[in-house]
């Protein structure tokens, strides 16, 4: 199976092209940290993913996605364009929270306790899901106060993401500690989660964890008494 993956969620900008198949197995990726401007950079690298792995669209047999949490801001380019390349090509578009990529990441590298991955949310909240030793889910994402994490957390559990420090330093007691800091999943992970999705569970729509601060502008009218 050939893909491309996309990832415009967080500070990174990235893309991949993934091919597991025997007879002609390719990974070729792009990355850049560009914190705004996802918009402008996206398309040149999905270009140049493509041409490095000598890659036509009609090749691909599916589109990988981040869907947060992430900026709504790119957030929504990576998805529009995602789903623009599986409308027109026929293709599925799958989803990939940048938690769960995040976590892949961290478990490859080993673990002997549970991992809690923690982003920076506002004010003293943070956008976090917890993950046994594999990788794998222990709970749905969401976004929680960080002085509340203490409530459910296990005993000496890792901890990664952009809001790990701060996590780490609030749950003492619990003798959690710092696996990594990275405030981005790394494309490989992206990808490679995405290659063995199914479509139908990994949906590719954004993940948000709580509501737009923004609120509709009631219409000024006249109360009659």
């Amino acid at each position: 199976m050939r893909i491309l993956a996309i990832d415009t969620a967080l500070a990174n900008c990235a893309a991949a092209v993934l091919d597991d198949s025997l007879d002609m197995p390719c990974y070729v990726e792009t990355s850049e940290e560009v914190g705004r401007g996802h918009a402008e950079r996206l398309m040149a690298m999905i270009g140049e993913v493509m041409a490095e792995s000598s890659t036509a669209f009609t090749d691909l047999d599916r589109v990988v996605v981040t869907t947060g949490p992430g900026s709504f801001t790119g957030l929504r380019v990576g998805l529009s364009v995602a789903k623009g390349f599986g409308l027109v090509l026929e293709k599925p578009v799958v989803g990939i929270t940048t938690l769960a990529a995040i976590a892949r990441h961290v478990a490859s590298t080993g673990l002997d306790a549970p991992l809690l991955v923690a982003l920076e949310g506002k004010q003293d909240e943070v956008y976090c899901q917890l993950f046994d030793t594999e990788g794998q889910p222990m709970d749905e994402a969401a976004v929680r106060k960080i002085g509340m994490l203490a409530d459910y957390l296990p005993q000496g559990t890792c901890v990664a993401g952009s809001a790990a420090v701060n996590v780490v330093q609030s749950l003492s007691a619990l003798s959690a500690r710092v696996v990594c800091e990275k405030g981005f999943p790394a494309i490989a992970d992206v990808a490679h989660l995405g290659l063995v999705a199914d479509p139908k569970l990994a949906v590719a729509s954004p993940l948000y964890l709580r509501p737009p601060d923004a609120t509709p502008q009631k219409k000024g009218r006249i109360e009659r008494q």
